[in-house]
């Protein structure tokens, strides 16, 4: 009911005393006027893609990137904005929910008042169809009140999560006009914010005056790329489910008999699966993007558990942990190839008890070969961007079944001689996605919120709130916002795994994978095989709020040398200097030096950016 959203929390003591946390804001956020410096013009992320990407956005392509600034910032050609009058502004949840997004909405109406308090905050009930229906609350410091600091999206809630069709974009843009918003706020993860950035530039068609500015909000921490360091709601689910593990090796260590196979939420890539393994240090993780590069089938990933389990009974040694992401079904070759084909039937019309009989003769025989509760789960109608329903196929329960075969199959041919294998199997995504916010999902969200409005007071659109030095304390953090355009690659695909004919998507943020050559990873295989053998379960305890674990960020986000903004505007200041040290009337000697120095460098990076171009794909 509408008149749930937005109603009062009975709140517990220590959801009280969260309530009233402040977070902190970085410097270029205080006070009451915005300061901003802009950039050069943002390219595409793919040079092969900047003619698609161009005829789609014709009005928002090439948008420079902004800065935030603080009060003693000498910055000599930074606008600085001291009359500020009143907005109205719409936000909307548009992604699956994440611990934090409450304070996106705090942080934005703190903003709004604080520079003119005759502005308004109007929240969209129900996520995108409450938009298109123009059902709203108006925000205000009662409502908010048990809100702050709380996990959940019950404040405003959440239906579907696209704006995408004609007739959704053409009601979004009614709903904007009608009720005469000077901006829209969309909370979300990678469909969300693609959204967000077509909208913005129909409404730029449109010529409606309505901003539109999107949120890097998602669990599975997969909206990454060189303007997005983390994803609010990640370090939260991290630290939850990085807890129960632990406690499951914990259990695992004491009662030396079970295995336990624990799958993870985070859709098709497996940065959940990656950060909870730095964290608490199971025996074994398998990630998707691993199988994809080694194109494991699902017998050889069933061999590998195998064979780590021999080793560890070895050793006298019949308990352990393993991890498993929801996404690696979708990155084993086969089960990806029947997965493919069973959508494309049920798209058709095909009954799904009728399917089995149109498969093709591989496709068949590995649909026969499967159990009974993953054939059922295999048949389940396709999400709407067409990948399976990931929470709802039991990955673990599978990998688990083919283990135990397998394993008395070597106890009754005496290959095997530890204890008979038993298997506990987990699902933990729901558990952790509606609890309360970590801290710095909290501050992350909150600054968030505030560059939203400086976004908007500035005229931006179809940009994305950005934050980079991440792992630096709060007033370290470097705030600003850029093109989604700029973040935007086309993807190409086969309409079935034996077509030789492919088709080419529309522009959009594609999620990121976990970079095989990336510093995280790097971590994660340098300790793999201590890990599997050495039992050094590590157990981060519960979220803690006070203490020495309160201030603890991402493993991920701490090891990588990010800052892609910060050393933008580094280079930018180098250029200018370039720019006042050689101007006409310099020496002969100067002008040369710079001629040199400079065809030098544009050899370099013309050769490392054709490289980095040819060399990446997309899942």
């Amino acid at each position: 009911m509408d008149s749930d959203f937005g109603i009062p929390r009975e709140l517990s003591p220590l959801q009280q005393l969260r309530s009233q946390y402040q977070p902190e804001l970085p410097p270029c956020l205080q006070g009451t006027t915005v300061r901003v410096e802009f950039g050069d013009g943002t390219t595409v992320a793919e040079a092969s893609d900047s003619h698609i990407i161009a005829r789609a956005f014709p009005h928002t392509l090439g948008q420079p990137l902004a800065h935030f600034l603080r009060e003693a910032a000498k910055v000599s050609d930074a606008h600085i904005i001291t009359q500020l009058p009143s907005i109205r502004v719409g936000i909307v949840f548009c992604g699956r929910q994440a611990p934090g997004g409450h304070n996106v909405i705090w942080g934005l109406y703190e903003a709004l008042k604080v520079h003119n308090a005759k502005s308004t905050l109007l929240g969209f009930l129900g996520g995108s169809e409450g938009l298109f229906a123009q059902k709203t609350l108006e925000i205000t410091d009662d409502i908010l009140q048990t809100y702050k600091n709380q996990g959940g999206y019950d404040l405003l809630g959440r239906t579907k999560d696209q704006i995408r069709t004609t007739e959704q974009v053409n009601a979004a843009l009614k709903a904007c006009t009608d009720l005469k918003l000077d901006g829209l706020v969309i909370i979300g993860g990678v469909t969300s914010n693609t959204d967000a950035a077509h909208l913005a530039e129909f409404f730029a068609e449109a010529k409606c005056s309505t901003k539109v500015v999107g949120v890097p909000v998602t669990t599975n921490g997969d909206l990454k790329n060189q303007f997005v360091e983390a994803n609010v709601g990640f370090d939260t689910i991290c630290k939850v489910n990085s807890q129960l593990i632990s406690n499951a090796c914990t259990d695992a260590l004491s009662a030396e008999k079970y295995y336990y196979f624990i799958r993870l939420m985070g859709r098709k890539h497996s940065h959940v699966a990656l950060e909870c393994t730095l964290q608490s240090h199971p025996n074994m993780v398998i990630l998707g993007e691993e199988v994809a590069a080694s194109k494991l089938t699902i017998f050889d990933i069933s061999k590998q558990i195998c064979d780590a389990v021999q080793a560890r009974a070895g050793q006298d040694k019949n308990h352990g942990v393993i991890l498993i992401p929801e996404g690696i079904i979708e990155s084993i070759p086969e089960v990806y190839a029947l997965l493919k084909e069973i959508h494309g039937l049920l798209r058709e019309g095909i009954a799904a008890d009728k399917i089995s009989t149109q498969l093709s003769p591989w496709s068949s025989a590995l649909f026969e070969f499967l159990p009974p509760f993953i054939k059922k789960q295999l048949l389940l109608h396709p999400e709407s961007d067409d990948s399976a329903q990931l929470s709802q196929i039991e990955t673990e329960k599978l990998l688990a079944y083919l283990v135990e075969t397998e394993m008395n199959k070597r106890l009754k041919e005496g290959t095997y001689k530890g204890k008979k294998f038993n298997a506990i199997c987990h699902f933990f995504g729901y558990q952790a996605r509606g609890s309360l916010p970590s801290k710095f999902d909290c501050d992350y969200a909150y600054v968030l919120g505030h560059i939203c409005y400086h976004i908007l007071a500035a005229g931006l659109n179809g940009y994305m709130a950005t934050v980079s030095n991440l792992k630096s304390p709060v007033n370290k953090w470097k705030c600003g916002a850029a093109p989604i355009t700029a973040m935007m690659t086309v993807k190409n695909w086969s309409q079935n795994a034996s077509s030789t004919s492919t088709s080419i998507g529309r522009p959009a943020i594609h999620p990121a994978m976990v970079d095989l050559k990336g510093k995280a990873y790097e971590l994660l295989r340098q300790n793999a095989d201590k890990f599997l053998m050495e039992d050094l379960y590590r157990n981060p305890g519960p979220l803690q709020y006070d203490g020495p674990g309160a201030d603890a960020k991402a493993v991920s986000l701490c090891v990588e040398d990010q800052d892609y903004m910060g050393r933008i505007k580094k280079l930018q200041e180098y250029l200018d200097q370039v720019r006042t040290i050689v101007k006409p009337g310099c020496s002969q000697d100067v002008l040369k030096a710079a001629l040199s120095v400079m065809a030098s460098v544009t050899d370099v990076l013309t050769t490392i950016s054709s490289s980095s171009n040819g060399g990446q794909q997309f899942a």
